[in-house]
């Protein structure tokens, strides 16, 4: 059975938008809160999914970058990601990019006005790091205020 878990952003938490969203409508869906810095958030990450295989990733901003850490480090226990703004551009900063790749499924949405990360860095780490990838510029804020209520959560989660 898939594990399937929502990571929210920096400033956010499990009570937020988007993990309230979830919450109402995938109640299998872990939605778990990550306080700290980003080694102490990796630390509960894995915790979490500790043991589990099949395990797909829904990101947002800050999340984003955790799910694509993860998955890097444990490819073989990714089923799929979903990047929602995702914070990748900080990854040359944890990582040599230019080496890392992966085939794991990878859907990203991020916002052509976004003015928290950059669309056009988010794009070139994607498509370098990600073999099978699915990236959607949207016409939306870093929030995806408009988007995120309309894509296909049902599609994007594999729920049957």
């Amino acid at each position: 059975m898939a594990t399937t878990l929502f990571i929210h952003g920096l400033e956010s938490s499990n009570q937020g938008t988007k993990s309230v969203y979830f919450r109402e409508r995938f109640p299998n869906m872990i939605i778990s809160n990550f306080p700290g810095d980003l080694d102490e958030r990796m630390v509960k990450l894995r915790s979490l999914v500790e043991g589990n295989e099949d395990i797909r990733l829904v990101g947002s901003s800050f999340g984003g970058l955790m799910a694509t850490l993860f998955a890097l480090e444990a490819e073989d226990r990714v089923d799929r990601l979903i990047l929602l703004a995702p914070a990748i551009h900080r990854l040359d900063e944890l990582m040599n990019v230019e080496t890392a790749s992966t085939d794991i499924p990878t859907w990203v949405y991020h916002g052509t006005h976004d003015e928290v990360i950059p669309i056009r860095a988010v794009r070139q780490i994607s498509n370098k790091l990600f073999a099978n990838l699915s990236f959607h510029a949207v016409d939306d804020d870093h929030f995806l205020h408009n988007t995120f209520k309309t894509l296909d959560w049902q599609r994007l989660l594999k729920v049957l």
